[in-house]
């Protein structure tokens, strides 16, 4: 990487420090660490978007990546601003606040905030080399927009769903398992995983081997979906608060989808 293009990277890091750290603020305010979930897509894309100010010339793969970058962040902020409005600090975060207590308010900031900070400019990589790049689009970049704008569109049909289930009251208490989620337990974060694979493709048709070790981005994140902050944390306990959902998980995919497992489906 040249010192011109370890200077945007750095100016990157510099976009996701500025958000978390006014979001820190706001949280002790607000008394609610989960704000950083609402700003998550903006560090990463906020950063992506700084490239594309600073990089010399705009190429049509840089357009391409930037909307669908641009499109991920604003439709995923909007969702969890939208579920999360006056329902308080998400108990996953509760869990942590109690766990580091006291000073918890101070602690924060690097425990929770300046972590994400650093995994979301890590998550931004595919944009630098792929924006940077000037080859033409190719069959690579078309595999890439495809399963990028698929995966973006997998993610907010499977909220959608879920969100008109428990809109529901006659839902309440059961388990969703129809549309995606019949076929996946977690539609959102297999649809996410296949945004940022298809950003990385994008970056390699590009920019070749010089955008290949940026394939941390989507490791990094459907590891975060799989085994941080998606799946594993939220089925941790949930088959003791819902024993239906063990039954679920018997004969339903947790990622990516298949068909249903079993002969009959058991009542939810």
């Amino acid at each position: 990487m040249t010192a011109g293009a370890t200077g945007i990277a750095f100016a990157g890091l510099a976009w996701t420090a500025l958000v978390v750290v006014l979001t820190w603020l706001a949280s002790l305010a607000r008394h609610d660490v989960s704000l950083v979930d609402r700003v998550w897509p903006v560090c990463i894309v906020g950063a992506g978007l700084v490239y594309f100010a600073l990089l010399p010339g705009h190429t049509p793969r840089g357009l391409c990546m930037a909307v669908l970058g641009a499109a991920w962040a604003v439709r995923l902020c909007l969702y969890i601003t939208w579920r999360n409005w006056g329902h308080g600090e998400d108990r996953r975060y509760q869990a942590i606040r109690a766990r580091n207590q006291p000073g918890f308010a101070f602690k924060s900031l690097y425990l929770v905030f300046a972590l994400q900070a650093v995994l979301a400019w890590i998550v931004s990589a595919p944009f630098l080399p792929g924006m940077a790049a000037v080859q033409p689009l190719g069959w690579l970049d078309i595999a890439g927009i495809a399963l990028g704008f698929f995966g973006l569109f997998f993610e907010a049909v499977g909220d959608a769903q879920m969100g008109r289930f428990k809109a529901d009251s006659a839902n309440e208490g059961k388990v969703m398992d129809r549309g995606l989620w019949r076929y996946t337990r977690h539609p959102n974060y297999f649809g996410e995983a296949c945004v940022w694979w298809g950003l990385w493709l994008i970056a390699v048709a590009g920019a070749g081997f010089g955008g290949a070790w940026t394939i941390v981005s989507p490791i990094l994140m459907t590891w975060l979906l799989l085994r941080v902050s998606g799946v594993r944390m939220l089925e941790a306990d949930i088959g003791e608060r819902r024993p239906a959902y063990r039954d679920y998980i018997a004969r339903t995919n947790a990622f990516v989808p298949g068909p249903v497992r079993g002969n009959h489906r058991k009542p939810t």
